[in-house]
């Protein structure tokens, strides 16, 4: 593994930015690693890169301490908040960087133009980095994380300030550096971008990991299923809550509402009131229902042909990484 951890943590006095974080992300892979602002993305970012020491726990990086001078040669890093010299050109802040790394100077001069085109900025390597807009300074600074042809890359919100175009090649870059063997840890804010270019992901919140896994797993864990029947009672509906979360319902062509405009749905216990939203037999109603997984199914449509139902369809539709995420916000609170 190029990254572990273990229970690692750390505490700014009172307040826990980091909570027992365990993982592991092996080599060629591309980590996602997701959570909202203030759940402990960036403080275990540094830490893994040797910029902050844990409270508790440790940390391994291609099997040394973060840090280590031995292994730090091989990481890149893009920081989410970087501060470029505005005087330098694109050509020499790299030069820079190269010679930091220790690369020779013949290296250097092979290297950075090949780079350079790569991001897109060929024509503009003698502008100074002053004359660059925020979308340019993201691509010179991705040039800047591989400038040392890193085994392990750290990309913090990559996109961000990039237009469709450049959120495109920076997805293509990503999985060419996969390809290549390079592994990739990737924070990112957009969920549509870590979904079609990550093998794995974490879902942090408070800092502790809530959800680890493929896209393919996480997505199974939850269902939303589509469902059409006519001959459905407030009772009935109400039954449904025991495989799940009733969600928006539709009476014909009526406009979609959540269960809760409903009180007829939103109501599980005792008696059903029947006070404004009236079903009758013959209304053909569509309502969601979301569910663990879809083996539950054969059971729903018994339940709902046994109580009456005349049911059209039963469709379980797989979520997309930014539904499992704002529902798992919601989950813990």
């Amino acid at each position: 593994m190029l990254i572990e951890t273990n229970n690692l943590r750390k505490t700014f006095g009172d307040t826990v930015a980091v909570d027992s974080l365990t993982l592991s992300v092996g080599a060629g892979e591309v980590f996602g690693f997701l959570g909202p602002n203030g759940a402990g993305k960036t403080t275990t970012v540094k830490m893994l890169l040797g910029l902050v020491a844990p409270t508790a726990g440790e940390a391994r990086l291609l099997d040394h301490r973060p840090g280590d001078p031995a292994i730090m040669g091989r990481v890149g890093f893009l920081p989410e908040q970087f501060r470029f010299p505005a005087w330098l050109t694109a050509a020499d802040f790299l030069d820079v960087h190269g010679r930091l790394y220790g690369l020779p100077a013949a290296e250097r001069r092979a290297r950075i133009p090949r780079l350079l085109e790569r991001v897109g900025l060929a024509d503009r390597a003698r502008s100074k980095l002053g004359e660059y807009s925020k979308g340019m300074m993201q691509r010179v600074g991705l040039a800047q994380a591989l400038l040392n042809d890193p085994a392990l890359v750290f990309l913090d919100e990559p996109t961000s300030g990039l237009d469709p175009l450049g959120r495109r090649e920076v997805r293509d870059l990503i999985h060419e550096l996969r390809a290549a063997g390079v592994t990739v840890f990737l924070n990112s804010h957009f969920l549509s971008e870590v979904e079609v270019t990550c093998d794995r992901v974490a879902i942090v919140k408070r800092g502790r990991v809530v959800r680890i896994g493929t896209l393919a797993e996480l997505t199974r864990q939850t269902t939303e299923v589509e469902i059409r029947a006519a001959g459905l009672s407030p009772e009935l509906v109400a039954g449904l809550a025991s495989w799940g979360q009733v969600g928006k319902w539709q009476i014909a062509d009526n406009k979609l509402q959540e269960a809760g405009d409903n009180p007829q749905v939103a109501e599980t216990e005792n008696s059903i009131r029947n006070t404004q939203y009236a079903i009758r037999n013959d209304d053909v109603v569509r309502l969601t229902l979301t569910v663990a997984n879809e083996d539950v199914l054969p059971e729903i449509a018994d339940y709902l042909v046994q109580g009456g139902a005349r049911v059209y369809t039963l469709a379980p539709q797989r979520i997309s990484l930014e539904d499992l995420f704002m529902r798992v916000m919601e989950e813990e609170g």
